[in-house]
């Protein structure tokens, strides 16, 4: 079984990726859905980052508001160094977990880890291969000024508190062009998975 890592930028277009995935029956390892379950309420750490941020960033239901955190962590390196530290490790236990079960049940002979911080944390050594998913600086800005309804500031403040797209391509095995349209992308994963599959 080959396990794939898929990583890129935020508003780079790896979700679309994942979801072509999807639609040819990959299994796929989500880190950001891992990272949601984490911090439902009643889990431990929902309480610490409760503890460090404050209770503003609990809603009234009790679950977070992952807007007021986000707008606290992407202005201030520090708080979001904090915010790793509480997350990071839980999140890629649960991978290694989750890629063992595929592992030893041996029925798919692919797995993906959708992971955005894939190279941050350094997880390439969890996977056979690096896929990223590339944009141009001007598109992946656009694109997160526009998904996320933020201004040309905010989406530069988001953008730089990652490891920039130049700097990941020195780790990646596959480049996936995604400043094109999405049959474009769709074109490039499919030879991708012949390649592997075969």
């Amino acid at each position: 079984m080959k396990v794939i890592g898929l990583t890129g930028g935020i508003a780079s277009g790896k979700s679309t990726a994942s979801k072509i995935l999807k639609e040819f029956e990959i299994p796929i390892i989500d880190a950001d859905l891992i990272a949601r379950e984490m911090v439902l309420p009643g889990k431990a750490a929902l309480y610490e980052i409760e503890a460090i941020f404050g209770k503003t960033i609990i809603n009234e239901d009790g679950s977070l508001n992952r807007k007021k955190l986000g707008e606290i962590v992407f202005s201030d390196k520090e708080k979001l160094k904090k915010l790793n530290s509480i997350t990071h490790k839980t999140i890629i236990e649960e991978i290694i977990k989750r890629a063992n079960i595929y592992r030893n049940a041996n029925t798919y002979p692919v797995i993906i880890i959708d992971a955005p911080l894939l190279l941050e944390l350094h997880m390439q050594n969890l996977v056979d291969e690096v896929w990223l998913v590339a944009v141009n600086e001007d598109v992946q800005l656009n694109r997160l000024m526009r998904r996320d309804e933020i201004s040309e500031e905010d989406a530069l403040k988001r953008i730089e508190t990652q490891m920039s797209t130049e700097e990941k391509k020195k780790y990646a095995d596959v480049i996936l062009d995604n400043n094109r349209e999405l049959n474009h992308l769709r074109y490039q994963i499919q030879e991708q998975l012949k390649r592997v599959t075969s």
